[in-house]
C-alpha cells in the first residue's frame, strides 16, 4: 500500500452532488470524497490526468443561495471503481476558485463530509 501523502483530512461525501463541465454543461461525475483542497469523483468515463478542467458543482439551498460554484481543478489520479467496473474514481486538486466560492466549498465539506472511519 502506498504511503498516505495528504496533509488535509478527507471525508466521505454523504450527499449526491453533481459536478459538471463548465463549458459544455455535461455531467463529469458525482462527489464521493472531499477535502479542503480537493475531491474524488465517481465518473462514468475516465478523465485526462495532469490537465486543468473547468468545472462547476451544483448547489443546494441549504449550502448556498447560488445555483452552482465554478472553478478549475486538476485530475491527479484515476482508477476503476472497486465495486462498479463501469465507473472511474478520479482524484482532483483545486487549482483556482474565487474566495467566495471557496467559502461555499468549505461549507459543503463541513456539512456533507463525513469523517472516515478508522479501524
Amino acid at each position: 500500500m502506498t504511503q498516505e501523502r495528504r496533509k488535509l483530512s478527507r471525508r466521505d461525501f454523504s450527499y449526491y452532488m453533481r459536478v459538471m463541465d463548465e463549458a459544455t454543461g455535461k455531467l463529469v461525475g458525482h462527489l464521493s470524497d472531499i477535502s479542503a483542497s480537493g475531491f474524488k469523483l465517481d465518473c462514468p468515463r475516465n478523465m485526462p490526468l495532469n490537465q486543468n478542467h473547468a468545472l462547476r458543482i451544483e448547489q443546494t439551498d441549504e449550502i448556498s443561495n447560488k445555483s452552482y460554484i465554478a472553478f478549475t481543478a486538476r485530475a491527479l489520479w484515476s482508477h476503476i471503481d472497486e465495486l462498479d467496473p463501469n465507473l472511474f474514481n478520479v482524484g482532483f486538486q483545486i487549482v483556482n476558485m474565487t474566495p467566495s466560492d471557496y467559502e461555499i466549498f468549505l461549507k459543503m465539506f463541513n456539512t456533507y463530509g463525513n469523517q472516515k472511519k478508522t479501524y
